[in-house]
């Protein structure tokens, strides 16, 4: 079984190796059902910085700070390159999104495209046993009066508190 998430990983580290890339920057829909591991798995490849959920990004020199979302705000990082970014909405603002006419899209049909043969990728994980869970047990119905019963068949039975 072989991850498609890992494998696209593993052809974009060629490219990335290849092209001596220093800031590469994934977007959100992906072929691992938006579960966004493959810039994480690419970073990890690379040895390189990562930050996921990215939504503004400066560059100076070397050094590089994102603002990505946590939960309930957003955190400032400071980092160096080679950076990985896992890129979210906001960290390009619409306005500076252009799109291509048709006669960028013709002239872009007529310059070179260089294509790199795959990176050989074998099975990576197997499955070494499977087992059902066990059954659920039955289920006590406890009268919503009855207080004193639910407090002892949850500190004697249960043992919860």
């Amino acid at each position: 079984m072989l991850s498609y998430g890992f494998f696209v990983a593993r052809q974009l580290k060629k490219v990335v190796q290849d092209g001596d890339y220093d800031l590469i920057i994934a977007g959100r829909e992906s072929i691992d059902y938006n579960g966004g591991m493959v810039p994480g798995m690419l970073a990890g490849m690379l040895k390189a910085n990562f930050v996921n959920t990215c939504i503004g990004l400066e560059v100076d020199g070397v050094n590089a700070t994102a603002i990505r979302e946590i939960d309930g705000g957003k955190e400032t990082l400071k980092t160096i390159l080679p950076l990985v970014i896992g890129g979210q909405k906001g960290l390009v603002e619409e306005s500076d999104l252009k799109i291509p006419n048709m006669r960028g899209i013709m002239m872009a049909r007529k310059k070179p495209l260089t294509v790199v043969e795959p990176e050989e990728a074998g099975v990576e994980t197997k499955a070494v046993s499977f087992e059902k869970p066990e059954p659920k047990g039955a289920v006590t119905l406890v009268a919503p009066d009855n207080l004193d019963e639910l407090v002892n068949l949850l500190h004697n039975e249960a043992k919860v508190i």
